[in-house]
């Protein structure tokens, strides 16, 4: 795919929808979880995964040893949107742009400036005390040693965030599959669309304009109408045009 290419379809369409995944944000230096070495945990003598520590069943078992790699793997409070969160924020504003759906929990597409995101793995900005579900910010949980509670209840406080084992928030499942099904551009990027349910939602796009950005192939690239290989920050900023 060509920068003309996208250049052409940001400009023609008034309908985009956007979903994206990791990818989007390794620009703005949050690497690829999937990448971290496994905790070695003295306690238990064992060394976990990344998907192990970050289930539903560890935290509950675990919640020490899930929050010691939550704050140093999964949490980076300085990250700044880069390009391709700049991009999506100015085609909303120029109401080109529907809904971002992400699989990030970073909030740095709201911090960029956009105003529709489906978040479908939470964010890490919203907490809540498992006991009385009193909210709590980010920095309540990073300030806190070791497991973080309720200042009012002392219950234990858990993130917002979408852990294996646990369902997808209904109500954004819903209007992402609803914006993707009336949308006349989809743009994918930053995703290798293996991660279900996720994955599933690109079978909800009935148009013919459907555009795959990612550093390597995924599974549906014969079924995209443009594919480029490539850091999708880069190429946004490449392809548009401000108006």
């Amino acid at each position: 795919m060509e920068t003309n290419e996208l250049r052409k379809i940001l400009n023609e369409s008034d309908n985009i929808v956007f979903f994206g995944g990791a990818g989007v944000s390794t620009e703005s230096n949050i690497p690829d979880f999937r990448s971290a070495d496994g905790l070695y945990n003295e306690e238990t003598k064992d060394r976990y995964s990344p998907e192990e520590i970050l289930s539903h069943d560890f935290f509950m078992a675990y919640p020490s040893v899930f929050y010691k790699f939550y704050r140093s793997k999964m949490v980076y409070k300085d990250a700044r949107p880069n390009n391709a969160h700049r991009v999506l924020a100015k085609l909303e504003e120029q109401g080109k742009l529907k809904a971002v759906i992400t699989q990030n929990i970073d909030g740095l597409h709201q911090a960029a400036g956009s105003k529709n995101v489906l978040e479908l793995h939470g964010s890490i900005h919203r907490n809540h005390c498992m006991k009385c579900h009193k909210f709590f910010d980010l920095d309540y949980v990073l300030k806190s040693s070791d497991i973080p509670r309720c200042d009012s209840c002392n219950g234990i406080i858990k993130p917002d965030v979408v852990l294996y084992q646990e369902s997808l928030d209904g109500d954004i499942l819903e209007k992402s599959i609803l914006h993707i099904s009336r949308a006349d551009v989809l743009i994918i990027g930053g995703t290798s669309l293996t991660v279900y349910p996720a994955a599933g939602l690109t079978a909800y796009y009935k148009g013919n304009k459907l555009v795959l950005i990612n550093k390597t192939p995924t599974p549906y690239d014969r079924k995209a109408d443009y594919v480029y290989y490539g850091k999708i920050g880069e190429l946004f900023e490449k392809a548009y045009i401000d108006h």
